[in-house]
This record gives C-alpha cells, sequence and structure tokens, in this order.
C-alpha cells in the first residue's frame, strides 16, 4: 500500500481506497484492506479522492472506505458530495466512524453512504462489509440482466403480491387500536418469530370481519420482519422515520409494504442506523399514525432498551418479552425488570413468554420453569413449544407458519395466544358500545 495513488506502479486495478484526513490513524483498517484486497487499494484525502473519480482508473473501483471521526463532523461537507459522486458512478461507499455522533452518521447515511462500520473495527466487520457490498452488486447485476423493458407492463407476480399495499387501510372493529409490542431478552428467543406469526394470526382471525393489522419493524439495525416475508426494503423509510413528526397519514400508507392482501408491514430501514436515531416523539408519531389506519399495530423491538423503550411500552395493551429456559435469559430478565421497576415503568404489562418449553411430559423441565418464575418474581404467562425445523423452513420461504405448516405444534399455540388477544379486544368493543 503507498500514499496516493497517482505515484503507485503496482498494474494491478485499484479495486477500493480508503478515503481519510490521515489513514494512519486507522491502523486497524489498513490491515483489514491489506487482508481483504492485497495490494489492490490505495489510500486517498477527500480533495484527492474527488479528483480521483475523474480518472480513468476509478472506472475498477468497487468502493470507497470513508474514515471518519469526530474532527470532521464539523465540515461533513467534503464527505457527502463525495458520496453523492460516487452514488452517480454505482460506487459503493462504507462510512468507517470513529466517535461519529448519531446525528452526523445519519446524514451521511441519507445522503447515499451504502454501510457503516464503528472504528476500532471489530474482527471481521470489514470483510462482512465488503461481502454486503459484492452480494449487492451482484443482485443488481442479476436484476437488470433478468429485468423486463421499462415499458413492460408485466411484473414479477410474487413481488407484485408481496410488496403491494393491501387495497384497504382503515380500522374495521370501530374500537380504539390495540397495541402489542414483543421484545427478546436474548438473541434467538424467537421475538421476530412471534411477533410476524401473531401479526398474521391476528390478520386472518376472523373471515368475515378481520381486524386491519399492521406490523411494525422498530429494530432498525437487525429488523428481518420483510426477510421473514420475503418483502423489498425501501429507502424511503429511512426519511419518514427522520420527518416522523411531521409525517401525514398519506405518508405513513406509502411507507407500508403489503403481505397476501391482508397485513400492512412497516419495515426496518434498508441500511444500518443508529438505535437512537429516533426519539420517542417520532415513535410516539409512528404508533399515533397506525393506530389511526388500523385496528390492530404489532410492534417488532430491539433486544436492547432504548430512550423510547418507555413510549412503546406506555402504548402497549400487551409488551410481550421473550425468553428461554437458560441462564443467559434468566439474567437479562432480571436486568430488565429491575431497569423497569428502577425508572417506575408498569410490568404489569409484560407477558413473559418462554419460548422452547419443556413438553407436558417433561416434569423436570416443568419444575425448572416454576422455579425460574419464582426467582424473577413473575408469572410466565406463555409457554411456545419448540416448532423445530419447520419454523426456519418458513422463515426461508418467505411466509407464516400457517401458510407453511398449519399443523405445526408452535403455530397452533401462536393461533391460540391471538384468539385470546381477539377476544377480549372484542369485548372491550362491546362494552364502549
Amino acid at each position: 500500500m503507498s500514499s496516493g495513488l497517482a505515484l503507485r506502479s503496482d498494474p494491478a486495478p485499484i479495486l477500493a481506497c480508503t478515503v481519510s484526513r490521515n489513514v494512519h490513524q486507522f491502523d486497524l483498517l489498513i490491515e483489514d484492506m491489506e487482508a481483504a484486497l492485497g495490494d489492490a487499494w490505495g489510500d486517498l484525502t477527500f480533495d484527492e479522492a474527488l479528483a480521483f473519480l475523474d480518472q480513468p482508473d476509478a472506472s475498477d473501483l468497487e468502493f470507497f472506505a470513508l474514515a471518519v471521526t469526530s474532527d470532521d463532523a464539523a465540515d461533513l461537507g467534503h464527505v457527502g458530495e463525495l458520496i453523492v459522486s460516487c452514488k452517480a458512478r454505482a460506487i459503493h461507499t462504507v462510512i468507517v466512524a470513529q466517535d461519529l455522533s448519531p446525528a452526523a452518521l445519519h446524514e451521511l447515511l441519507r445522503l447515499g453512504a451504502d454501510d457503516f462500520v464503528p472504528y476500532p473495527l471489530a474482527e471481521g466487520a470489514l470483510h462482512d462489509a465488503i461481502a454486503r457490498i459484492r452480494d449487492a452488486k451482484t443482485k443488481q447485476l442479476q436484476a437488470v440482466a433478468i429485468a423486463p423493458a421499462a415499458d413492460d407492463a408485466a411484473a414479477d407476480p410474487i413481488a407484485e403480491k408481496n410488496a403491494a399495499p393491501p387495497a384497504q387501510i382503515a380500522p374495521r372493529m370501530d374500537g380504539s387500536a390495540a397495541v402489542f409490542a414483543v421484545q427478546g431478552l436474548a438473541g434467538g428467543t424467537g421475538a421476530s418469530t412471534l411477533a410476524v406469526n401473531l401479526a398474521w394470526e391476528l390478520a386472518i382471525i376472523d373471515k368475515q370481519k378481520a381486524p386491519s393489522v399492521c406490523l411494525m419493524d422498530f429494530d432498525l439495525q437487525a429488523g428481518t420482519i420483510s426477510t421473514y416475508l420475503d418483502l423489498p426494503r425501501r429507502d424511503m423509510v429511512i426519511e419518514l422515520l427522520q420527518d416522523a413528526q411531521t409525517m401525514d397519514v398519506d405518508a405513513f400508507k406509502q411507507a407500508l409494504l403489503g403481505y397476501d392482501g391482508k397485513m400492512s408491514i412497516f419495515p426496518a430501514p434498508p441500511e444500518l442506523l443508529p438505535i437512537d436515531m429516533i426519539g420517542p416523539e417520532d415513535v410516539e408519531a409512528l404508533l399515533n399514525l397506525a393506530t389511526q389506519c388500523f385496528d390492530i399495530v404489532v410492534v417488532d423491538m430491539p433486544h436492547t432498551l432504548v430512550m423510547w423503550t418507555e413510549t412503546v411500552l406506555q402504548r402497549a395493551d400487551v409488551y410481550f418479552v421473550t425468553m428461554e429456559l437458560d441462564m443467559r435469559s434468566a439474567q437479562n430478565a432480571m436486568r430488565f425488570i429491575k431497569a423497569l421497576r428502577g425508572e417506575g415503568l408498569p410490568t404489569e404489562k409484560l407477558n413473559f413468554v418462554l419460548n422452547r418449553a419443556p413438553g407436558m411430559t417433561d416434569l423436570n423441565g416443568k419444575g425448572r420453569v416454576k422455579k425460574l418464575a419464582e426467582s424473577l418474581g413473575v408469572k410466565i404467562s406463555t409457554q411456545l413449544p419448540d416448532g423445530g425445523k419447520q419454523v426456519s423452513q418458513a422463515g426461508d420461504h418467505g411466509e407464516p407458519l400457517a401458510q407453511t405448516a398449519k399443523k405445526n405444534a408452535l403455530r397452533r399455540e401462536i393461533a391460540k395466544l391471538a384468539g385470546g388477544l381477539h377476544k377480549a379486544m372484542l369485548g372491550e368493543v362491546a362494552a364502549k358500545r
């Protein structure tokens, strides 16, 4: 690696460049670039990078790694200009952010940066970012190769089915909208699986007068609802999150995706965003819009507690927290309860969901469940069985369990849970009349 591309004598094409004020402040970045690209990369300043884009050698570029520190936050103009120029030339950009504020990072992502990794770099972080870039480029090339002509009215029937919003978006039960939130206390405890399948069961629960349902993915970094339902991600979601407090109902509806004409989805953004990019007021505004348009709103929450967790908890009728029968879930549950009580938040709304619960004949397992509940001082109200391989297969197919494995034990239990919630809603609506 040499400093300055104009002095390079290596005839190998330059596939990537680091761009920074001083790349030697990013030793880990240098090591990872060399490991990933060998000699096929160089380093530039921001001014040099803009000039290099007009040179013939730039035609081979795959991406720029923009190393930005808090010192650059005062003047993001050069960085933003470079991102816009790269986007116009179909060159990807990765932000390597050191001590950069969420607002500054969001601004760079809004301008078109494709990814970001925090510095110091975690092991494999840059490698994964490069893999995502190359995968996205491959998909773009494949899409161009198979795409119909611009004036061809025919569309992919599967994409049309999944991407089109439902024909009707309006409350149908004539009562106050219900809000159900789902949060995992540890990774892999089935929170998103529960959110997707609970929302779908509620959407199909009554063939004559099914409630209108909106599933909202509030996990800004690891949201997987779109993947679970094989739906596209929309760039406009980032702008809508930024303007949530001024968004009207029409703009909100435009952000929604539809699934099978029965359920609407507010997807997670296509890019990794800082989890605190939105605040309590933004989340309150989004929930207000959703409850104006739908009978039921199901919110898939991030695993971490954020400054707007309280907002969702206060709005939720039931706040499901998923866990498993292991030490990590028990410890996280204890910390979670302690944090809520410390802030004076309503823990009575919590519904503890034990995923992969022991079977009826597993007396030892049942004893462990009882001991866990007693040690936490809570009631584990919902116990879901292990759905087996059919759960992951349903996710791979982009369909709820009810469509791929109707008789699955986990699907039956979630359907029972949805039935109980729907019955309670009907009771409240009748009482108001």
